[in-house]
């Protein structure tokens, strides 16, 4: 059993190895391209002075580590802490000793980790999804950050002896959340039993504000001011910034709704590749006068799949306002009045993982999966309000989750032109696609990739509903998949100067 000032002074060596990093940008190699996103800025004179890259192959991270002298902590994807039985599962384990290998390459002080899952029970999801807000759910997440950390400390050794930390990022909420702790008290159990530092990610924060209904009773400086109190700010290494955007599966639901109710906040969701709100910065001013980000190494425009301009503009804003404050933000020592770090209670001490415990949270997250599918209602402890907002979760289960088998991270009809042309006359609707999905689980038995597994389900569906098209569709997946692994690889060398 370890106690929380065990793992707080663990938590204190480990962040106390991480230089501070300043104003960043969290980008992706791909979308837009790194290297000539790099060329733009370099011209426009408008330098992060770090990068977090997101999860890419080792090629593609090996040719930005040769191309950039700045930092490089990374993001990573498809490592499900959120789930039960990762201990045992080889493909989590395989996945975690690829990431080591990926922060080794690109020398990063830190791994950045939602936490949340795309892949539930065996069911996939394109978008992250946030975990079960519990107490079996937070010790699960503590136990396998620390089974990764200690893969990071065998296989990631850094220059000064030390290895990459392991960041938990709060997750936004897409309409709805579920469970029986707040979100703070669950990100507090965590690092009260994991050495973990946190990523506080502002469209986040704004994303729980509207969806878990606090702001029918609070003001937004009300609800920053108490989540604070709550939240252990004093493990946040990292601040994220993004767009928020009413998404594309809502926008003329969204207008009627504005009209019949103009007091309503806007139903945003994350969104990368829209301008930032200025009501986001509005609650980082909030959040950098708390007097507790001691531990404070970043702050990061998320910027992937936004365009070079727009990026270059919001840095070039963002370098000069925030600058000096960074600094300020960051306490030297503890802060007269700011709470310190406690040994855990009694009933937060993390005890070994019985079968019975392990299996009643695998059946949680099965509902979970079957009520956010459409194929259960909302009942039970963890869909109580305030927690669950019904109403919202109607928004996401027939809405958004649609859009997003149809639509988000490759478009069936662009992806499949021929086949889809030929369901089309044999009045197959791509609807169907939608209930097939969810009909079945299917367990992944390779690095989770959205668009590799809606490639796979389309073939699936087709060959079911139309087996004379079998063979046409597998064409055009083959086609998909051979087009797909060239572009991973990512950019290419280039003769300019580093960044």
């Amino acid at each position: 059993m370890t106690l929380s000032r065990d793992v707080c002074h663990d938590f204190q060596d480990r962040v106390a190895r991480i230089p501070i990093h300043g104003l960043g940008l969290s980008v992706d190699v791909y979308s837009p391209d790194l290297l000539s996103l790099l060329a733009d800025l370099t011209r426009r004179q408008v330098l992060p002075m770090y990068l977090e890259v997101f999860h890419a192959t080792s090629s593609a991270l090996a040719v930005v580590r040769d191309q950039t002298d700045v930092p490089l902590p990374y993001h990573g994807e498809g490592l499900w802490v959120t789930q039960p039985g990762a201990e045992s599962d080889p493909l989590f384990q395989g996945e975690a000793r690829v990431l080591a290998s990926h922060l080794a390459l690109l020398r990063s002080a830190w791994s950045n980790h939602e936490c949340a899952t795309k892949h539930i029970a065996g069911y996939s999801f394109g978008t992250y999804l946030p975990p079960l807000y519990t107490v079996s759910s937070a010790d699960v997440v503590a136990k396998n950050i620390n089974m990764v950390q200690a893969i990071f400390d065998q296989r990631a050794a850094l220059p000064d002896g030390g290895s990459p930390l392991f960041l938990l990022e709060m997750p936004p909420l897409t309409f709805f959340v579920a469970g029986t702790l707040s979100i703070p008290a669950y990100f507090r159990r965590v690092t009260d039993q994991a050495a973990c530092g946190l990523v506080l990610d502002i469209g986040h924060l704004w994303t729980v504000y509207r969806y878990s209904g606090a702001w029918r009773a609070q003001s937004l400086a009300q609800f920053v001011d108490e989540f604070l109190r709550e939240f252990p700010v004093e493990r946040v290494v990292e601040i994220h910034v993004a767009g928020l955007a009413v998404h594309e599966s809502l926008v003329s639901e969204a207008d009627v709704m504005n009209s019949e109710a103009p007091n309503l906040l806007p139903r945003w969701t994350d969104a990368h590749a829209v301008p930032i709100p200025p009501v986001l910065f509005e609650m980082l001013d909030q959040i950098l006068r708390c007097g507790r980000l001691e531990h404070l190494r970043g702050m990061a425009l998320e910027v992937d799949t936004k365009t070079s301009d727009l990026i270059a503009d919001e840095l070039a804003w963002f370098l000069e306002r925030y600058r000096k404050v960074f600094h300020q933000a960051i306490p030297r020592g503890l802060v007269a009045g700011a709470p310190s770090p406690s040994p855990v209670p009694a009933q937060f001490i993390t005890e070994p993982d019985s079968v019975s415990k392990s299996e009643a949270l695998a059946e949680a997250y099965d509902q979970y999966a079957q009520v956010v599918s459409s194929r259960a209602e909302p009942v039970g402890p963890n869909w109580k309000a305030p927690m669950a907002c019904a109403e919202e979760l109607d928004w996401y289960r027939a809405k958004y989750l649609p859009y997003e088998i149809l639509h988000w991270g490759g478009d069936i009809e662009a992806m499949f032109p021929e086949t889809c042309q030929e369901l089309a006359g044999k009045q197959i609707a791509l609807d169907g696609f939608v209930s097939y999905w969810f009909r079945l689980p299917h367990p992944v038995t390779r690095s989770y990739d959205f668009f590799d597994v809606k490639i796979d389900r389309f073939v699936e569906f087709v060959s079911e509903q139309a087996s004379d098209l079998k063979a046409l569709v597998q064409r055009e997946a083959t086609e998909l998949r051979l087009a797909y692994q060239a572009a991973s690889e990512g950019p290419r060398q280039s003769t300019g100067t580093p960044l």
